[in-house]
């Protein structure tokens, strides 16, 4: 059973994180054939302060 963890910085619409849900069931399913009942995602939010890029927060531009 693959199980995929992906980490977002909130504020994406449901809309957009149930679209990123499907392609990526998608995507697993056609490259290694597995059920698509089979595939677990996990989608982690977390706020912009706690998001880093070179140490620099994504709250600061």
């Amino acid at each position: 059973m693959p199980i995929v963890d992906i980490t977002l910085i909130e504020g994406r619409s449901d809309e957009a994180k149930a679209r990123l849900l499907q392609k990526v069931a998608d995507a697993i399913h056609e490259a290694i054939d597995a059920p698509k009942e089979a595939i677990r995602i996990i989608i982690r939010e977390v706020p912009p302060q706690h998001f880093s890029v070179g140490g620099v927060a994504k709250t600061k531009k």
